[in-house]
């Protein structure tokens, strides 16, 4: 198994590498924060129908921009949108509905037309999907791993689509041996998540890094029995705050192999 070095110095060895991809490989900040403005953007003009009053709308929008982690012009690497998948996303503004004196019925109604709605005004923009751009170094780092047989993986709370559409815009069919999605069972950030992509990728949790964006990510691997745990900071506009101090990476091009 090759070497992993991280700013020159040993830190393992490896035969397989789990990557998180929104904000650890994939420059997603500027689409998922498009996105929280539209749903938040939509649940106003849902609630306006509704005849709410001024002041349900400000708690509305105040409650919605803390919840999907909206900071001024920025997102928040730890919030929601930024970490959970989209089913997570709609229960928690369903929660919101409900905070507001929505019925539960009624509010997960309303969110899966917030979303729905959300959906068809950000795919008709010119910055979609295929436009989001993976990160400086990253794709670079990949090929490296390729190139020593190390097996690589992804683990996201991306849907399985959303994830296969990442992998066909950055040709990246033939890198990732497998993913796990959120729509597999369990997701994210449960550990067995971790076993699950491990068998299927054929190698053992302790020979393989595992390399997130947030705290969830790096609790999930030290449970999962992942050898070593990466937090990668260069992603988010903001850099994640990760306290259960991973080795921590600014830039991929801080990660290099060598041969033992």
């Amino acid at each position: 198994m090759p070497n992993l070095m991280l700013n020159g110095g040993f830190i393992g060895q490896v035969s397989g590498v789990l990557f998180d991809k929104d904000g650890t490989l994939l420059n997603s900040e500027a689409y998922l924060f498009s996105l929280a403005k539209k749903r938040i953007y939509k649940a106003v003009e849902v609630f306006m129908q509704l005849q709410s009053s001024e002041s349900e709308i400000e708690k509305l929008k105040s409650l919605l921009h803390e919840i999907y982690g909206v900071k001024g012009e920025n997102l928040s690497p730890s919030g929601c949108l930024a970490i959970a998948s989209r089913q997570d996303n709609l229960l928690s503004t369903a929660t919101v509905f409900c905070l507001l004196g929505k019925d539960w019925p009624l509010s997960m109604s309303l969110a899966n037309k917030v979303f729905s709605s959300a959906d068809v005004i950000e795919n008709q923009k010119k910055y979609v999907l295929n436009k989001q751009t993976i990160l400086p170094g990253a794709l670079n780092f990949l090929n490296k791993l390729k190139g020593a047989n190390v097996t690589i993986g992804l683990i996201s709370n991306d849907t399985c689509s959303g994830i296969q559409k990442f992998l066909h815009n950055h040709n990246l069919q033939e890198t990732i041996s497998s993913f796990w999605s959120a729509d597999h069972f369990p997701k994210k950030p449960d550990p067995f998540a971790v076993e699950g992509l491990c068998k299927e990728l054929g190698i053992e949790a302790k020979q393989c890094a595992l390399i997130g964006d947030a705290d969830s990510d790096i609790e999930m691997a030290n449970a999962a029995g992942i050898g070593i745990s990466l937090g990668y900071l260069g992603g988010w506009t903001q850099p994640p705050k990760l306290n259960s101090q991973p080795h921590l990476i600014k830039h991929w091009d801080d990660l290099s192999l060598e041969e033992p």
